[in-house]
């Protein structure tokens, strides 16, 4: 199947719009009309998703990262698995993200280079 410059052209113009509009649409949404900022039930609602959504999207993205060993090769789980504990509790520890992240990857490679893969599990 091959596509036309044109259907290349109209999709990237599609994206390029639904890329603008997703940047464009917190100061659409969360403008003030003092220009002293957001109150009312806006600020409840900022209020909200400032504290649920960085949570939620690190939840995504840690099954997300747990779930792509499992469905490829279940023999990497145990090194992802030891890993994401120990990236946990570290961030726990310190409350430092880029000390628990660097240090969860760093670990994960090493053991995933350690125990191996295991290919040859029927």
């Amino acid at each position: 199947m091959t596509t036309s410059v044109s259907e290349v052209l109209f999709l990237s113009f599609v994206m390029a719009a639904a890329i603008y509009f997703c940047r464009v649409f917190p100061f659409l949404f969360f403008r003030g009309k003092t220009g002293a900022g957001v109150t009312g039930r806006k600020a409840v609602f900022l209020s909200f998703v400032e504290k649920t959504v960085p949570p939620a999207a690190m939840t995504v993205l840690a099954l997300n990262a747990l779930a792509g060993p499992v469905k490829s090769n279940p023999g990497e789980i145990i090194p992802a698995l030891i890993a994401a504990v120990f990236t946990v509790s570290v961030h726990l520890w310190k409350r430092n993200p880029l000390i628990s992240i660097f240090g969860g990857t760093a670990l994960f490679m090493v053991l995933q280079r350690l125990i191996g893969t295991l290919d040859n599990v029927p």
